[in-house]
C-alpha cells in the first residue's frame, strides 16, 4: 500500500532537499563497511589491549576473522528509574552471545540525566546539551574498532536521540536498541497534576506534594506519562530499531527478559555471516532513511508525542545526511489523524495504551490508512508487516538464560508472535484511523513577525487555542513565579519568557511554569506562553509557543517585546505575532542579557563551548555541523 499523496509530497521534498548530503553520508558508510571486520585491521598490540580481560575462550574467538563481537553502549545508572533495569543486561547479552558462539563486550557507558530530577534546577541547563555529549560518548565507545554489531541500551529524553546520533557515525554496523519498559502504574497522572496545582496555590504543603510525587514515581522503569522518554520508545519501534511490540513491556518478568534475548539473537542474525540460512546484513544506515524518519514524525503526530522531537528528529536526520524542518512536520500534521489519548493528552498512561493495543495496533491502523511508508527496512527485514504482531510467551522450548544471581539457568519460555487485534480494546485510549480523535496531528508550526515556533495542541481545548492578550515579559521562571506569588498575574496575558534558548543557557524545559499557568487558566483567565525555551512532552492544557527561533540571544524579535504589547497566538491558523509596526520593531533595541548567573556552577562552565556554536532550535539545537 502506498502512502497518501500529502505524505508522499513531503517525503519527495525531503529526499530532493537531502540528495547531496544523504549521498555523501551513504558513501562514507559504504566505504567503512569495506573494512569489516574492523578488528582484523588492528595490530596485535591493539587487539591484545581490547581483549585483555576476556576469558581464554573469548580471546580465541576474537582472534579469529569470522566471529562477530557485539559492542554494548549502556546508559545504566542506579539512581534513575528508567535506566536501573539495565544493570544486568550486559551479562544476559554476553550469555546469549556465548550460546551462539560469538562474543560481546561493554564498549562504553554514556551519561543519563533525568529532566524530572533537574526540572527547575540549574542542572537542567545541561540537559539538551547532554544529547550531543551522549552522541560523542557513543562514538568514543565504538571508536576502538572492535565491534561488528551495536546494542544500544537507553530510554529517556536525550539519551536515545544521543545514542542514535552517535551510532549513525558507525552506520555501517547493524544496530539494535533494547528498551527496558515503563514502571507499573501508580497514582494517576491527573491526580499528580491536581496536587501540583494545589501546592502552587499554597493549599497543600511540601509533605503532601512529596507523597503525591512518590506515589507517581515509585519503581523501576520509565515514567508512565507520554513524555519524551516514552515518545522515544514509540519512535524506535516505528522506525524499525526495536523488536515489534517491545517498547512498553514492563521491566519485570519473563517477557521482558525473553525480548532482550530475542533482540540479541536478531542482531546476531544481522552480523554472523557463518550461518548462511539466517544471516542478513542490515546496517543502521539502511534503516534510518528519509522514509523511516517520515514514519517517525507520523507516529509522533498520531500519538500526540513530545514536542522535544521537533528538535531531536531534526538532529537525528542531520546525522544521517537528511534535512527535515518544521514546515515538513506541520504539513504532515495537517493530514495525519490523532489516534491516541495518552496523558497529558488524555487520562490513560502508557501501560493502559499498551494493554489497549499499543504499538502493534497503532502501526496496523496507520498502515491500513496509508499513513506509513511500508517500503522501508527494519531490523526485522523489509517492510512493516512484522510490526503488526505482538510478542507473547509460550513454553515450547527450554532456553539457557542469565539470571541476576550471575548463574546461567534454564527457562521454559520463548516468544510467539501473534497478530494484533483488528479492533481497539479501548477506544477511549487508541482508535483506528477511520475513527480518529482528531483529523489532524497534535503539532503545529506558528509563524509571524516574532519568528517561528511550535505548539502542541492535542491537549489544549479548542477555546484556548486562540489567545490575544497583552504581553508580560520575564527573563526567568523564577521572575514569573515571584510575580505569581505576589498576585500580579490575575488577568488575561501572554507570558513571554525569553533568554531560554540554546545559545543563552542550553534551552532548559520550563515546567516550573506549568502548574502556575494552569492555576490561572482554571481561574478563568486567558493565558498562554511564548518562549525560546522548551516545555517538552509534558506540554499540556495551556497553549505554549515554544522553541521560538530566532532566540533572544540571536537578537530575535522576542528580545524587543515590551510589557503591554498586544500578542496574538493563533494555533488554529498557525499565527504568532506582536501588534507593533515593522518600522517600530526596527527602531527598538533588542534587550541584551547582561547577567552571567547561568554561565557557572553545576558544571555549566564546562559547556560554554557548546553554547558558542549550537545551532538554532529548528536546525536541531546541535553542536554538530554535518
Amino acid at each position: 500500500m502506498t502512502v497518501i499523496e500529502p505524505i508522499e509530497k513531503v517525503t519527495r521534498r525531503i529526499i530532493e532537499r537531502s540528495r547531496v548530503t544523504r549521498e555523501a553520508y551513504v558513501c562514507r558508510m559504504q566505504a567503512a563497511a569495506q573494512q569489516k571486520p574492523a578488528r582484523n585491521l588492528l595490530s596485535c598490540g591493539n587487539l591484545a589491549h581490547g581483549m585483555a580481560t576476556c576469558s581464554q575462550s573469548d580471546k580465541a574467538l576474537m582472534a579469529g576473522e569470522s566471529v562477530p563481537n557485539l559492542g554494548i553502549v549502556t546508559s545504566y545508572n542506579d539512581m534513575l528509574s528508567a535506566h536501573h533495569p539495565y544493570e544486568h543486561y550486559p551479562q544476559l547479552i554476553k550469555a546469549v552471545a556465548r550460546r551462539h558462539g560469538i562474543t560481546a563486550q561493554v564498549a562504553g557507558g554514556v551519561p543519563a540525566m533525568c529532566d524530572g530530577v533537574t526540572q527547575g534546577q540549574a542542572g537542567m541547563e545541561l540537559s539538551l546539551f547532554s544529547r550531543d555529549l551522549i552522541a560523542m560518548a557513543t562514538a568514543v565507545s565504538l571508536s576502538h574498532a572492535m565491534f561488528d554489531g551495536v546494542i544500544c541500551l537507553g530510554v529517556c529524553d536525550k539519551i536515545v536521540p544521543g545514542l542514535l546520533i552517535g551510532a549513525l557515525s558507525f552506520g555501517h554496523l547493524p544496530t539494535i536498541f533494547l528498551p527496558a519498559g515503563p514502571m507499573s502504574t501508580g497514582q494517576s497522572n491527573s491526580e499528580k497534576a491536581k496536587v501540583r496545582q494545589l501546592y502552587a496555590e499554597g493549599k497543600v504543603g511540601r509533605k503532601e506534594l512529596l507523597e503525591s510525587e512518590s506515589a507517581s514515581y515509585h519503581g523501576a522503569g520509565t515514567c508512565t506519562f507520554y513524555g519524551t522518554a516514552n515518545s522515544n520508545q514509540m519512535l524506535m519501534e516505528i522506525m524499525g530499531l526495536h523488536l515489534p511490540g517491545s517498547s512498553f513491556v514492563p521491566p519485570q518478568g519473563k517477557l521482558r527478559e525473553q525480548l532482550t534475548v530475542a533482540g540479541v539473537e536478531r542482531l546476531i542474525q544481522l552480523c554472523d555471516s557463518r550461518n548462511k540460512e539466517s544471516y542478513k546484513q542490515i546496517p543502521l544506515y539502511q534503516i534510518v532513511t528519509e522514509k523511516s524518519l517520515v514514519n517517525g514524525i507520523i507516529g509522533l503526530l498520531a500519538t500526540g508525542g513530545s514536542t522535544n522531537h521537533a528538535i531531536h528528529l531534526v538532529a537525528i536526520a542531520k546525522a544521517a545526511g537528511i534535512q527535515i524542518d518544521w514546515q515538513d512536520m506541520a504539513e504532515l500534521s495537517a493530514c495525519v489523524p490523532l489516534l491516541c489519548r495518552i496523558y497529558p493528552n488524555g487520562s490513560a498512561d502508557v501501560n493502559q495504551f499498551h494493554a489497549a493495543g499499543g504499538m502493534g495496533f497503532l502501526m496496523q491502523s496507520l498502515l491500513q490508512g496509508g499513513y506509513l511508508h511500508e517500503d522501508v527496512t527494519t531490523i526485522m527485514g523489509e517492510g512493516l508487516e512484522s510490526y503488526t504482531f505482538e510478542p507473547k510467551l509460550s513454553c515450547n522450548n527450554r532456553r539457557e538464560i542469565f539470571r541476576e544471581s550471575g548463574e546461567t539457568q534454564l527457562s521454559e519460555s520463548q516468544i510467539d508472535w501473534q497478530k494484533v487485534p483488528q479492533k481497539s480494546l479501548d477506544e477511549s485510549i487508541i482508535r483506528n484511523a477511520t475513527n480518529p480523535f482528531s483529523e489532524q496531528g497534535g503539532l503545529k508550526l506558528l509563524t509571524g513577525n516574532i519568528g517561528r515556533a511550535v505548539i502542541k495542541v492535542s491537549a489544549v481545548a479548542e477555546e484556548h487555542q486562540v489567545i490575544e492578550a497583552p504581553a508580560k515579559v520575564f527573563e526567568s521562571q523564577e521572575d514569573f513565579q515571584t510575580a505569581f506569588e505576589q498576585g500580579l498575574l490575575n488577568q488575561h496575558f501572554i507570558a513571554v519568557i525569553r533568554f531560554q534558548g540554546p545559545k543563552t543557557n542550553g534551552m532548559p524545559e520550563l515546567h516550573k511554569l506549568t502548574p502556575l499557568l494552569g492555576v490561572l487558566q482554571d481561574k478563568g483567565f486567558k493565558v498562554a506562553l511564548v518562549t525560546d525555551g522548551r516545555m517538552s512532552g509534558a506540554s499540556g492544557k495551556v497553549p505554549a509557543a515554544i522553541h521560538l527561533t530566532p532566540e533572544a540571544s540571536d537578537c530575535g524579535v522576542i528580545a524587543k517585546i515590551q510589557d503591554g504589547d498586544m500578542l496574538l497566538l493563533d494555533a488554529q491558523n498557525g499565527c504568532l505575532s506582536v501588534a507593533v509596526s515593522e518600522q517600530e520593531l526596527l527602531a527598538r533595541h533588542a534587550v541584551v542579557k547582561t547577567s552571567d548567573n547561568n554561565q557557572f556552577g553545576m558544571g555549566r562552565e564546562l559547556f560554554s563551548a557548546f553554547r558558542g556554536v549550537v545551532s538554532g532550535a529548528e536546525s536541531g539545537a546541535t553542536i554538530f555541523s554535518n
